[in-house]
């Protein structure tokens, strides 16, 4: 039976999720995957090589092989996706009380009518824009200039966007968001062939594990242009538009030390939290 929201929840290994119904424990790169003992492995949750799927291209593309999946194998008025250690909250809450804090449906449902699109609260880099700090960071392999320059052949007409996104300095980040379906669609039919296309033309070669998952990192960008986009024409309102804190389960020293030796010592990042 069709559901008014399906929130996807991307994991590759167990951990304790949501009990809501509202919510979909997703074992994403479940393609291949094996146990030690060399028997195919099983969370215990969907998986995201079944239907219409890219489950094999995981080790590069992270959490997108879920966002794929969802789009293409769920049917619901509202899709989201969050992660395993990193969730929508109403209100400001602690790692230690987060599967407790979690964004439930009976607090959800009453926006669903007056929002089209909710995302997490802004991320401020103060002392970069959204390109430096992710050249800085991150890009060893002028990943965003080549994504401008697919943007600009296959869509060009998402050039102005791109362009304002990657000179300010905040974004909704983790690739989370909850969408209505039409919306949902609109932004994977956009994003994912121009991901695709990226991926096809960064040079590779002398990549390390690290780097090699650079898909997931550059569609957390690519959704901030997507959204500026739908606001420039009017597809979506700033309006409709809620942001909502998240809890997470990350080494927030670790960020802010691996952030400061990227912008004034130039060591790029080497590993996540």
């Amino acid at each position: 039976m069709k559901k008014d929201v399906t929130i996807i929840v991307a994991a590759h290994k167990k951990s304790e999720m949501p009990t809501d119904p509202m919510y979909l424990p997703l074992q994403v790169g479940a393609e291949g995957k094996k146990n030690p003992d060399g028997t195919p492995m099983d969370l215990g949750f969907a998986k995201d090589n079944t239907g219409e799927n890219i489950s094999a291209r995981n080790y590069n593309f992270g959490t997108q092989t879920g966002l794929y999946w969802m789009w293409k194998n769920v049917d619901s008025d509202y899709k989201g996706l969050v992660h395993y250690r990193r969730f929508f909250t109403l209100q400001k809450a602690s790692k230690k009380n987060m599967i407790a804090s979690v964004l439930k449906y009976d607090e959800l449902k009453p926006m669903l009518g007056q929002y089209k699109v909710f995302v997490p609260k802004k991320r401020h880099y103060y002392i970069e824009t959204v390109y430096s700090q992710y050249v800085h960071t991150l890009d060893r392999y002028h990943q965003l200039d080549i994504s401008r320059e697919v943007i600009l052949e296959k869509t060009p007409d998402y050039l102005g966007a791109f362009d304002r996104v990657m000179h300010r300095r905040w974004n909704h980040m983790f690739n989370m968001m909850i969408l209505t379906k039409d919306l949902m669609n609109d932004y994977c039919s956009w994003m994912f062939p121009i991901l695709f296309e990226v991926f096809e033309r960064v040079d590779k070669s002398q990549m390390d594990q690290f780097d090699l998952r650079f898909p997931g990192r550059v569609s957390e960008r690519l959704f901030n242009v997507w959204l500026e986009k739908k606001l420039e024409d009017g597809t979506v309102k700033q309006d409709e538009i809620k942001e909502l804190h998240y809890v997470e389960d990350v080494d927030w020293m670790f960020k802010v030390r691996k952030f400061l030796m990227a912008k004034f010592l130039h060591k790029k990042y080497g590993k996540s939290s």
